[in-house]
């Protein structure tokens, strides 16, 4: 079956375009045309005066309504599959939390058996945070469990995930990161750096070993400081390079996204939520993991009064850059969707519009407010 997307603008990779007519056929991208084809048969889907971009990729995500990855319940992925349709996001990373060696594979083994049978957002892997971190910027993770990288046990993991684990980050400083980075991009997984107190030489060691992801740029790590530049000035610094930034007001102040967003550029900024179960869900108490959080006005804090992940959603992400200028509309989707999807390595199955891929995408408003979203050319949700 065939049917056409009218819009004003689509959000291509290469650039945007329109007015014009997108083909969907059988749930797949077709052709893009700036007039209806002579002969063209089906419908025409007429969404005049607004965007058509691709689906979300969110690769840093713990939990969304009050669903954790960490819950071990092949249910509650579903679940949170399903909603995040509302949030604009399309595909996935599942985000596990540093836990014990028989948990986390566990886990690994629940989400690689669900993978093929979620509803709603595509499980495209999954995100291991940590435990191989230090204690210095712990944050939400707990320390009791943090050790060296050990190659066997995370063979242990992929082998229970069949092989789903895309993404693991862990700090530079810990021991035998050089070995153990080398090895695992040499298999195809992402090492990303966080959770850490390195200093910029042991960023860079990591890097040249073949780490290429910061975790959420400017948390969990050693700050800037003009004598010692540590993880900050690492990821503002060092090339080829991409940082994930939770941009909701709370986590980083616009003006540190913005020097962020301008020396990196916005091709190497992935934004992401690092969302918690509380995502989507009323202010009061929940679980990060082990720890128990409190999530009011707007931030999910630890009792302490730490920062615990976040409730943003990736579609408030996109507009919020756009709304504090510090983006075009054109880098703010980039960054929710192609960007995030290159730097995991799975740009091959989604972030962006292709003739012939799955036809997940977003309806946006000319203010950036989601409007709809399809997966696999079909309507599944819609704002109201």
């Amino acid at each position: 079956m065939k049917n056409y997307l009218y819009a004003d603008k689509f959000f291509f990779s290469s650039g945007t375009q329109g007015p014009g007519y997108l083909e969907i056929v059988d749930g797949l991208f077709g052709d893009f045309s700036t007039t209806l084809p002579a002969d063209a048969q089906g419908k025409v889907i007429d969404y005049s005066d607004q965007w058509i971009a691709p689906g979300l990729v969110d690769t840093h995500i713990h939990g969304y309504a009050n669903h954790d990855v960490m819950d071990n319940d092949a249910e509650g992925l579903k679940i949170m599959s399903e909603q995040l349709l509302s949030c604009g996001v399309t595909s996935f990373l599942p985000t596990t939390l540093t836990s014990s060696k028989e948990r986390l594979k566990d886990v690994s083994a629940t989400i690689a058996s669900v993978k093929d049978q979620v509803p709603g957002a595509k499980i495209q892997g999954i995100y291991f945070e940590g435990p191989f971190f230090t204690e210095e910027h712990k944050g939400a993770q707990n320390p009791s469990y943090f050790g060296d990288p050990d190659i066997d046990v995370f063979h242990d993991w992929q082998t229970a995930a069949n092989g789903l684990i895309k993404k693991i980050a862990l700090a530079p400083e810990r021991k035998g990161v050089q070995e153990f980075v080398k090895t695992v991009t040499k298999e195809g997984v992402v090492v990303s750096l966080g959770h850490s107190d390195a200093t910029l030489d042991q960023a860079r060691e990591a890097v040249e070993a073949g780490a290429s992801v910061f975790v959420h740029a400017y948390n969990g790590m050693r700050g800037l400081n003009h004598r010692e530049p540590g993880m900050v000035g690492a990821l503002l610094t060092l090339h080829h390079v991409y940082s994930e930034l939770i941009c909701d007001g709370h986590h980083v102040h616009p003006k540190a996204c913005e020097l962020l967003i301008d020396k990196a550029g916005a091709d190497h900024v992935a934004l992401i939520t690092d969302c918690m179960m509380a995502g989507g869900m009323p202010d009061g108490e929940y679980q990060l993991g082990e720890f128990p959080v409190v999530v009011k006005d707007g931030t999910a804090r630890l009792l302490e009064g730490n920062l615990a992940g976040s409730i943003l959603k990736l579609k408030e992400a996109i507009k919020n850059v756009v709304d504090w200028n510090l983006a075009t509309p054109e880098e703010a989707i980039m960054m929710g969707s192609f960007v995030p999807a290159v730097s995991c390595h799975i740009d091959d199955v989604c972030g962006s519009i292709e003739a012939g891929r799955a036809a997940d995408f977003i309806v946006l408003d000319q203010k950036m407010n989601l409007r709809a979203t399809y997966l696999d050319g079909q309507k599944r949700f819609e704002e109201k």
